[in-house]
């Protein structure tokens, strides 16, 4: 229980800097308070995680070819359509999260991945 709620901590923190970095993902639109704020990227980072252990695995068995022949780099894409998939999710729960487009999915994503993978560096999940 405690990775759990380590890593999903880890996921809304590295959600909230690709928010702030990217101008295409948007959280928490408006004069929205911090509080706000800090629930909805800790929905986000749920959803987002759920995807991440329930989708994502399926979807690279089914590329493994197109990871052998990309040498690995079709994962940037996959990972980018985890986040679209996050945005449309969070969209359908109500919560205020939106990803405008693939580039801004790529970039993010990229983003994500750096900030959790320096983050579970610094933090060991034991």
């Amino acid at each position: 229980m405690k990775g759990f709620v380590i890593k999903t901590l880890i996921n809304a923190a590295a959600i909230w800097v690709a928010a702030w970095i990217v101008s295409g993902i948007q959280l928490a639109q408006g004069k929205a308070d911090w509080q706000h704020k800090a629930l909805t990227v800790l929905g986000v980072a749920v959803v987002f995680g759920v995807i991440n252990w329930l989708i994502k695995p399926v979807v690279k068995l089914f590329s493994f070819p197109l990871f052998i022949l990309t040498l690995g780099l079709i994962t940037f894409v996959i990972n980018a359509l985890m986040l679209l998939l996050t945005s449309w999710a969070s969209t359908k729960l109500e919560l205020d999260f939106h990803v405008k487009g693939f580039g801004a999915a790529l970039i993010g994503s990229l983003i994500i991945s750096l900030v959790s993978w320096g983050l579970h560096l610094a933090l060991d999940d034991d």
